[in-house]
């Protein structure tokens, strides 16, 4: 089995095709989907910078030089607590090939690089099996659930969160 090719780069006015696909397709971005959005809007973020803001962002995932979707940021905290809280959904089609790993230690790496920031944070879904492993791989910890932290496909759910500190493997 080859190896598969993974960057991240920003975000180009032809991904918003995707971005669009996953506000107004059910099930397309699997456990993060999280209802119909406004399908404008991601033009209307693109338009305004690029996705990269200073409190949050997106990076397209680029697997074998083909979009597979993208990973995302956003500060949570103040001052001197503030940190990142990461996210990634890609396309049915990537999942399970390890993209998301890599994808992910990609960002890890980046956020640490361009912030002072000592910690980044990630939740998922119970449910969400391959994420946590995957989360695991970049060298994230489990730290606990949030109790009725979600509220997806009409009811409460937990949410899993995990760690990762700067100096951290």
């Amino acid at each position: 089995m080859t190896k598969t090719w993974v960057r991240l780069r920003p975000v180009v006015e032809s991904d918003l095709a995707m971005f669009r696909r996953f506000v107004t397709e059910p099930g397309l971005a699997g456990a993060a989907w999280t209802g119909y959005h406004d399908p404008s809007g991601p033009a209307r973020r693109f338009a305004l910078d690029g996705y990269l803001g200073p409190d949050d962002g997106r990076l397209m995932v680029e697997a074998d030089e083909t979009a597979a979707g993208f990973v995302s940021w956003e500060a949570t905290g103040a001052g001197l607590s503030r940190y990142w809280n990461i996210g990634i959904v890609l396309l049915p089609e990537w999942r399970g090939r390890g993209v998301g790993w890599r994808a992910q230690t990609l960002l890890c790496d980046h956020l640490f690089a361009s912030s002072p920031a000592p910690r980044i944070e990630a939740r998922t879904q119970p449910e969400n099996i391959a994420e946590q492993k995957a989360l695991e791989k970049v060298g994230f910890l489990s730290e606990g659930i949030l109790r009725s932290a979600e509220f997806r496909d009409g009811t409460w759910r937990d949410v899993l969160v995990y760690g990762k500190l700067r100096g951290d493997r």
